[in-house]
């Protein structure tokens, strides 16, 4: 659930307003206010698109938390899932990263069955 949204890293950008698919903020004259958090499906949406990191969705869907914003600044949770999905400068796209081959990412070929063939293999009439 989206709990914070730091007045000190906002920019006033409003992509988190932007790019929430439930409408949990309000814009305000700078930072964006949370108007409905329990609105918040905890999609990290907002915090992946948020350019400063100046956002933290708890993983916790369905009871408020408290934060405390200089821990999280300090522990590196403020805009840790961007980082994670390598979203932003200096950071590597998780997609540059995975070693998976490519046969193994793509879905295996459907099996071709003769016209008039049921899946037990005798004939449907």
């Amino acid at each position: 659930m989206i709990e914070l949204v730091s007045d000190d890293r906002c920019i006033g950008c409003n992509l988190c307003v932007k790019v929430c698919p439930t409408n949990v903020f309000d814009k305000t004259a700078h930072a964006p206010v949370i108007a409905r958090q329990e609105d918040c499906q905890t999609c990290f949406i907002c915090e992946a698109y948020c350019p400063v990191d100046a956002l933290y969705v708890s993983p916790y869907t369905d009871e408020a938390v408290d934060v405390d914003e200089e821990t999280l600044a300090a522990d590196g949770v403020l805009g840790s899932w961007r980082a994670t999905l390598g979203w932003g400068p200096g950071r590597t796209k998780l997609a540059a990263v995975d070693q998976t081959p490519f046969i193994n990412r793509i879905l295996p070929p459907r099996p071709v069955r003769a016209a008039g063939i049921s899946d037990a293999g005798s004939p449907t009439g």
